[in-house]
């Protein structure tokens, strides 16, 4: 069976960093391009990063110069590193494996996500 877990988040004030990691099986996990999603309450489900099968990297404006997406082909892992978080950033956050690149639609396989709030 295909799964994709994430794990990381959690609630940390705002400034501070967590570090989100999505682990895959059932998957050739180097087939796929990797994102991260993250839907607030009451808000649609938005882009945070995505990279593709040769490290090509994309990220939300919103986000640019605080988060970092990588992959681990090796560990069949993906990871979200965030930084100088803000209270804008609470969500679930999600990740997502897809073939295709197309970062604008919702579709791909999907984990059951992982709580992200940043509060005092």
């Amino acid at each position: 069976q295909v799964q994709l877990v994430e794990s990381g988040g959690g609630l940390v004030q705002p400034g501070g960093s967590l570090r989100l990691s999505c682990t895959t099986s059932g998957v050739i996990f180097d087939a796929y391009a990797m994102a991260w999603y993250r839907q607030a309450p009451g808000q649609q489900r938005e882009l945070v990063a995505g990279i593709s099968y040769n490290g090509v990297t994309t990220l939300a404006d919103s986000v640019k110069g605080r988060f970092t997406i990588s992959r681990d082909n090796a560990k069949n892992t993906a990871t979200l590193q965030m930084d100088s978080l803000k209270p804008e950033d609470t969500a679930v956050y999600y990740c997502n494996a897809r073939f295709v690149t197309d970062w604008d639609k919702i579709n791909g396989l999907w984990g059951p996500g992982t709580q992200v709030t940043v509060s005092s």
